[in-house]
Formats: C-alpha cells, sequence, structure tokens
C-alpha cells in the first residue's frame, strides 16, 4: 500500500494526534521565537542557524529543504519582530530616552519594518508551491471547438504596431469560420478601418472613450457573439499555437472563467537598455508573469493581466462585463470572478510577445497607474473583507493590493540615515550589538530563502533598484487612492516602438539627484560638528542634534546611525 492511500484510509483518531502534533509543533516554534535572550546567546544562535541554512541551500534542491528554509526565516524574522517591540515599548516608555521628535521617527521605522515582514510572510504563502499548469489538448473533432472573438484595443498607438499583432491573431491555428478578430479602435482613424477591412478584420468603435479600455471591450462584448473572447494589447504578438495551448482547459473545467498566459516582452525595458543588462538580467515583470502568478494558480488566484488571455463570455456577463470602477481594470475583474465562484488558470508558456515601455517616464507612469489602481481595489473591495473569497485567495489578493504601498517604507528606509546625521535624533532603541544579533539572521534568511525561491526569476539587488526608482513618483498616488480612491485620472500607457537613442532625462531623474547629493551635502556640517566639541554643544543647544554622553554603556539604550535593512518584497 502506498504512502499516499495509508494517509487517505487513515482514521480520525489518526488525523486528530496529526492535528495536535501540528498545534505542539506551532506552539513550540512561537515560545521559541519570543524567548528573549543575551545578545551574545542571540549571536551564537542566529549564527548556527545561518550556517545550517547556508549547507541545506548548498547540499539540495529539494522542496523539503526550501519548505525548511522558509520556516527558519519566518523563525527569525518573529524573533527579530518580538525584540524590536520590546525594545521599542522599553525606549518611549523609560525615564530619559524619549523626547517629542524620537518617537515620531523610531515608530516610523518600526510600522515600516512591519509592514516589510507582513509582505514577506504573504509572499511565501503566496509561492509556497508554484502550479506549473501544463496546457491540455482540444477534443480531436474541431466541430465540437467553442467560437472565439478576439478583442485588439488601440487608443494612440501607431498602425506600425497594431498591424503585427492583427495579421498574427489572423493566423492563429484555428478554424476560420469559429475565429474572429476585432480592431477595437478608440482612436476612430479611418486608415485602421481600411487596414482592418482589407485584411478582413472586423472593426469597432464607439461616439466616446468613457472607461477607457475597459469600456471599449465592454462596448465590444455588446457587438459580437464568440462563447470565449482572447484579449491582446495592441503591441502583444500572438504565436499560431496560442487558441491550442489555452483552450483545452476550458473543456476541462465548465467552472473556468479565464486561462492567462504570461507577458513576454522582446524589446529592453528602460533598466536593461540604460543599463546595458538586456538578456543579463530578469525584466522587471519577469517576477510576477514567470512565477508568482504560478504560485497564485495553486489557490485559485491567478488574475487577469489585460491581455494575452482567454475569458469566457458567460462569466463576463454575470459579473456585467469588465469592471470600470477602477485603472487596474483586469485585477478588479478577476476578482470580481472569483466572488462569483469561477474559477482561474494559469498557463506559464509564453504564446504572445510585446513591446516594453520605451523610457523610463513612461514606465514610472504605467507602474503609477498600476499602484493607484491596485490601492482603489483595496479600498472599494478589500480582498480580506468582501464575500465569495477562500482564506488563500483573499491573502493572495492582499498582497497583490498592498503591495505598492512599498513606496513609503521603502523611502523611511532611505531617509532614517539622515535624520540621525543632521540631528542626532533616535531611530532604533537598542544596544547596538544586540541590534545586530537579531537582525543579521532575519535579513541574512530572507535574502537566502527569496533568491532560493525566486531563482533565475528575480535577482535581489535588482529588486532594490526597482523600488529605489519607483518609490517617489508612487508615493502619491498610492496614499491619495488610500484616503480618496476617486481621486486621479486614467492615463494610457503609450507604446510607439524601440528607443534606440540614449539620452539622459533629467527631470525623472530629479529626486534621485537630490538623494544622492543629501549625503555628501549633510555629512560634511556633521564631520565638523564632530571635529570641534564646541560647535557641537553650540548646536545642541540650539536644537540641532545633541550633547554627547559622558559615558555609553550595553544597559543603556543607544542608537544606530543606520536603519534595520527589510527583506526585498515579491513585486505585485
Amino acid at each position: 500500500m502506498s504512502r499516499s492511500h495509508i494517509y487517505q484510509d487513515a482514521s480520525p483518531g489518526n488525523g486528530v494526534f496529526r492535528t495536535l502534533l501540528f498545534l505542539l509543533a506551532i506552539l513550540s516554534f512561537g515560545l521559541l521565537a519570543l524567548l528573549p535572550l543575551p545578545w551574545q546567546q542571540q549571536a551564537v544562535l542566529g549564527g548556527i542557524i545561518i550556517v545550517l541554512a547556508l549547507i541545506l541551500n548548498v547540499l539540495s534542491t529539494s522542496p523539503l529543504v526550501t519548505l525548511a528554509l522558509i520556516a527558519t526565516s519566518v523563525f527569525s524574522t518573529v524573533r527579530y519582530g518580538c525584540w524590536r517591540v520590546n525594545q521599542t515599548w522599553a525606549g518611549l516608555s523609560g525615564s530619559g530616552h524619549l523626547r517629542q521628535w524620537d518617537s515620531i521617527f523610531v515608530l516610523a521605522l518600526v510600522l515600516a519594518e512591519f509592514y516589510a515582514f507582513i509582505t514577506l510572510f504573504l509572499g511565501y504563502f503566496q509561492t509556497l508551491r508554484p502550479l506549473r499548469r501544463p496546457p491540455l489538448a482540444l477534443p480531436q473533432d474541431p466541430r465540437h471547438w467553442p467560437t472565439v472573438d478576439v478583442f485588439i484595443p488601440t487608443y494612440n498607438e501607431s498602425l506600425s504596431v497594431v498591424r503585427a499583432t492583427v495579421i498574427a491573431a489572423l493566423a492563429m491555428d484555428y478554424p476560420a469560420s469559429k475565429l474572429k478578430v476585432f480592431v477595437l479602435d478608440d482612436g476612430r482613424r479611418e486608415d485602421f478601418r481600411e487596414f482592418a477591412a482589407r485584411v478582413g478584420a472586423g472593426y469597432i468603435t464607439r461616439d466616446d472613450n468613457r472607461h477607457a479600455k475597459a469600456g471599449n471591450i465592454n462596448h465590444a462584448l455588446q457587438s459580437t457573439r464568440g462563447d470565449l473572447i482572447a484579449i491582446f494589447d495592441s503591441d502583444h504578438v500572438p504565436t499560431r499555437s496560442f487558441l491550442e495551448a489555452t483552450l483545452g482547459w476550458f473543456f476541462c473545467n465548465p467552472r473556468l472563467a479565464m486561462v492567462q498566459t504570461p507577458h513576454h516582452f522582446y524589446s529592453p525595458d528602460p533598466f536593461e537598455r540604460n543599463l546595458g543588462q538586456f538578456r543579463r538580467i530578469p525584466n522587471e515583470g519577469e517576477l510576477f508573469h514567470r512565477f508568482i502568478q504560478d504560485g497564485n494558480d495553486l489557490w485559485n488566484a491567478s488574475f487577469f493581466c489585460g491581455s494575452c488571455a482567454v475569458m469566457r463570455r458567460v462569466s463576463l456577463n454575470q459579473i456585467g462585463g469588465i469592471a470600470v470602477e477602477t485603472v487596474t481594470e483586469d485585477a478588479h475583474t478577476a476578482l470580481r470572478l472569483q466572488r462569483k465562484g469561477w474559477e482561474t488558470a494559469y498557463i506559464n508558456i509564453p504564446q504572445a510577445a510585446g513591446l516594453a515601455t520605451e523610457s523610463l517616464a513612461a514606465h514610472i507612469g504605467q507602474r503609477v497607474r498600476w499602484a493607484r489602481g491596485m490601492i482603489q481595489i483595496l479600498r472599494t473591495e478589500n480582498p480580506l473583507l468582501v464575500r465569495g473569497l477562500t482564506l488563500p485567495q483573499r491573502l493572495c489578493y492582499f498582497n497583490a493590493t498592498t503591495h505598492f504601498l512599498f513606496a513609503l517604507p521603502r523611502l523611511i528606509f532611505l531617509t532614517v540615515p539622515l535624520v540621525y546625521l543632521i540631528f542626532g535624533m533616535t531611530n532604533i532603541y537598542g544596544y547596538s550589538l544586540a541590534v545586530v544579533a537579531y537582525s543579521v539572521p532575519h535579513i541574512i534568511l530572507s535574502t537566502l530563502t527569496n533568491s532560493r525561491i525566486q531563482g533565475r526569476h528575480r535577482f535581489s539587488f535588482w529588486n532594490e533598484i526597482y523600488e529605489v526608482v519607483l518609490a517617489p513618483y508612487i508615493l502619491l498616488p498610492t496614499m491619495l487612492a488610500l484616503v480618496n480612491p476617486r481621486l486621479g485620472k486614467f492615463n494610457v500607457t503609450s507604446k510607439g516602438g524601440i528607443n534606440r537613442r540614449a539620452y539622459f532625462d533629467r527631470r525623472i531623474a530629479l529626486p534621485y539627484i537630490l538623494l544622492l547629493a543629501a549625503g555628501p551635502a549633510l555629512a560634511i556640517p556633521f564631520a565638523m560638528l564632530t571635529a570641534w566639541p564646541w560647535l557641537g554643544r553650540f548646536a545642541a543647544r540650539i536644537g540641532i542634534g545633541r550633547l554627547p554622553e559622558e559615558t555609553e554603556t550595553p544597559e543603556q539604550l543607544q542608537v544606530l546611525s543606520l536603519p534595520a535593512i527589510r527583506p526585498a518584497p515579491d513585486p505585485v
């Protein structure tokens, strides 16, 4: 009798025993994570865990080892988090250590770190076991195949971009009698109408551009009749096998509303082009499209990405079409389908290729729209609170909708050292060696585990670059959307080709230039205050910095000049 069969036939008593054993393990884990230790003992414990994790990581690629690394990472992070809370509370409530402004910076850093902890844990859950769903073959008799309408929405893209997508869609391997391709032109351009008529594609337009892309698709739904709807952005050129690779699952599962495939780009994004890393590092979107969506698929939580997907018309009609209340209509639509009990699938095989954003300004603009839209979803249909979702679905959607809140924590991590440098104010309470002993295992283990999980889809160093570049620009839109989801407007991401000209965008680079200049500009005055003690005492008396202390013992609360470094959270 096989091992799996034994477990399937296990008696209720054995099931109760395994449940109790699991609860006992969780309880032991929690008690050990909460156990306070002197910094010397914590340093030994952290060192042992790090060495064991490094050895396991090298010796085996087993999924069981990956789970063990996740557990050790969570354990070290919980220990560090509990220690941070205790030290912060002691610092804020103790006499002689609290000053009015210090508490603001201390609490800001603690809250930023706890956002990172939650993101880390949700990321581990979301990618616990990527499903890697294979394509299913269509029935042998084409007469049983469904009819398919292909929608190619366009607004301001040039005909040279849209032409390749339309021709490739018409050339897909599928019976001509069951396939219709439509150009949805919100630009109402005569040359597009003539082109569609010349190649045998349908042409649909409307009198206004209400609700942008979502409204464009909903308008086309009213005048078409296909059983399934395939949607491609105007620059996403499908392969001939696209429909054959995706439609099989619709026959297998009558409750399947959508099959999504990855977004693949044949042109470099601004990071790859400007830094000369095209085809050397993973594309910024690869982590989501080639890994996280596979993890979502395990929990029936993969969502619509706006292109390279097939959707069942009946399911769209049941929810009133594509969602129009937010600017990320794709993810919002998937959430509503899931709430109605429909299922989604993800096939991690690129079946279309498109153009990456051609400039950093366009790239940032696109991410700003995504960030604002996901926060709008969080506010209007909070995945943790709405009805109809399973617990895993809630966690996956919550991680996706809160991901773009990283801007504020990221900027806190970048600027907190300046608070100490300029004003000499506290940002971390705790003995410096204790901070190192508790934080280093958390940092190393979370980085090691994420690197193992994400593999070739995201390099840890590059995640820092992506977030730092985006943070100054998505901060305000996300905060405004958090306050009022209706603030802001929809902006179309323009794609007109491949930018081959090198240039420096001073306007976009301004926040980073200021951040780079702030360190040296502030370090010189600080060095002067340190070099001449009388100048430091004068500055402290007028409210800049603080008077040097006579002694500093391990029992006293000390301050680090650098913030605790958080692990790179999984982008969505």
